[in-house]
């Protein structure tokens, strides 16, 4: 018998494999909010039937994911643990900070400021597993940021809601419209 995967079986233990990895807590956290952050992104746009902001949040991200390689490259600067010389810009921070950016620039400030303080945690993942620099973490946050305010329109809103209160029938009504 065959069995067929679904897309979170395989999600899940592409996590499990990256928790049960030989390293601090505070790292393997970091390794999964640098997909998980990005990952709610798009969740985001699925929530709100928004294929614009999906299409935008995928440019934002592949041009963030593209210039991270390739400023790792041309930098050349060395990880302070020696391993390689790809520490600049940090590639979880830049991924990480890719989603709450996004959020932020298409649906508001107070959706995005927790996951803000999520990816802020990616990074001081990234400088306690000695794996980067602050300005490595800095620079691959900021280029997530900047990628998303340059690539991410303000989302046009398609739900309103009224919210009344019927002395008569002594009832709160809550109604909810969307405009097409």
């Amino acid at each position: 018998m065959i069995k067929i995967f679904h897309k979170q079986s395989i999600l899940f233990f592409f996590m499990l494999s990256i928790i049960t990895a030989e390293y601090s807590i505070e790292r393997k956290i970091g390794d999964i909010l640098q997909l998980g952050l990005p990952a709610t992104a798009i969740l985001s746009t699925y929530y709100m039937e928004d294929s614009d902001g999906f299409k935008s949040f995928i440019k934002s991200y592949a041009i963030t994911v593209s210039a991270t390689s390739i400023l790792k490259v041309i930098s050349h600067k060395e990880r302070p643990d020696g391993s390689d010389y790809m520490s600049f810009p940090s590639g979880h921070t830049s991924s990480a900070f890719s989603g709450p950016s996004f959020i932020h620039f298409r649906y508001g400030l107070r959706y995005a400021a927790p996951l803000y303080l999520l990816a802020a945690f990616t990074g001081y993942s990234r400088i306690e597993s000695n794996k980067h620099y602050l300005e490595d973490v800095i620079a691959g946050a900021s280029l997530a940021i900047f990628s998303s305010w340059c690539f991410t329109k303000k989302y046009d809103k398609k739900y309103s809601f009224q919210l009344d209160y019927d002395r008569n029938n002594k009832m709160i009504i809550l109604d909810f419209y969307k405009s097409f």
